[in-house]
């Protein structure tokens, strides 16, 4: 499950490139992480693992072979997503979870569901795993939504994880939950992690800060910290941003609070 990008480069229009020479590194059941400012090329890397594109320079290897050289079947068992827009089909829970590796037993599927902690959620169902998730699983929030991939991707098993964006469509409370049981998902597996919040991050064996299609520094979160460079100062935006989050919710639930004592004591009056 060792992932390489030997001196990758790569565009979508030939008059603007997006990797301009990237190289590093995942050994096998290491995690890292790769964040940067919108349009620096994070989604591009987990493009070119599926081989959506071939590079156009340079190589993308796993335990030393060119990925160009097996066939996408064999590529992409190999590797398990988990998307920021989770994809769910109109069928049962049960279905969509059997996607990962469709002829799996009933005990493999529902331990995959308590792996992803959304067990408990579907034996509350009337239907239990045979309820329908309606269209593009609109029966279902965004943090179940997501469990119900995390699972998917349990079950298949695979080698090797991508994480693209996984929790940056959910609220910081919900964000913590899938956090959880995407830890526990990623243990002893080789993952790449793409992502936008930084918090999401901080456990990494390495962050890879990506620039203008460029490495522009990696290193853990605690190195990269004290070089006080790009990565520090996204952290200290991000962690003002949620603190002003934080500060309008307490004062929203605080007016909503305030209109109900008064319309309780207009109605004891």
């Amino acid at each position: 499950g060792r992932v390489e990008f030997r001196d990758v480069h790569f565009s979508y229009d030939p008059n603007r490139k997006i990797l301009k020479g990237i190289s590093f590194e995942v050994p096998a059941g290491k995690t890292v992480a790769i964040v940067g400012p919108s349009g620096a090329g994070k989604s591009t890397i987990s493009r070119l693992l599926f081989r959506f594109y071939d590079v156009q320079g340079g190589q993308v290897l796993i335990d030393g072979q060119d990925i160009r050289d097996v066939t996408q079947e064999s590529l992409r068992g190999a590797i398990g997503m988990v998307p920021q827009d989770t994809v769910l089909f109109n069928d049962t829970i049960a279905y969509n979870i059997r996607y990962g590796r469709i002829g799996a037993s009933e005990e493999d599927m529902r331990k995959a569901a308590e792996l992803a902690q959304i067990g408990p959620f579907i034996e509350r169902l009337p239907d239990g795993y045979k309820s329908m998730v309606g269209e593009r699983g609109l029966k279902l929030s965004g943090g179940e939504k997501q469990r119900v991939a995390i699972a998917r991707t349990i079950l298949k098993a695979p080698p090797i994880l991508m994480l693209d964006e996984a929790t940056s469509a959910l609220d910081s409370h919900t964000e913590q939950e899938i956090q959880a049981a995407l830890d526990l998902v990623s243990r002893g597996r080789t993952t790449i992690v793409i992502a936008h919040r930084l918090s999401t991050v901080i456990t990494a064996d390495e962050i890879i800060v990506l620039q203008d299609g460029q490495i522009a520094e990696r290193g853990t979160h605690a190195e990269l910290m004290r070089k006080h460079g790009l990565y520090a100062s996204m952290w200290d935006r991000q962690r003002e941003a949620t603190e002003a989050e934080e500060r309008l919710r307490l004062a929203r639930e605080g007016d909503e609070l305030g209109v109900i004592v008064r319309r309780r004591t207009s109605e004891v009056n």
